[in-house]
């Protein structure tokens, strides 16, 4: 198995400052954000699902 990063990551969870850092850990990593992030309500448990793309950089249109 190789130890290179994904060039594409899905990051989801319920709406919470970890899932705040969760991101910023991606971004210190070298990604960069990808799209814009989506949430939605979950009526059943009452919260916030979000979720935000990254690639790594040299993915990124423009380069």
């Amino acid at each position: 198995m190789s130890d290179e990063k994904p060039v594409y990551r899905l990051l989801s969870g319920e709406d919470t400052h970890e899932f705040c850092v969760r991101v910023s850990r991606a971004l210190a990593e070298g990604y960069v954000l990808y799209g814009s992030p989506a949430a939605t309500f979950d009526p059943n448990t009452n919260r916030m699902l979000v979720a935000q793309a990254v690639i790594r950089p040299e993915f990124a249109k423009g380069n």
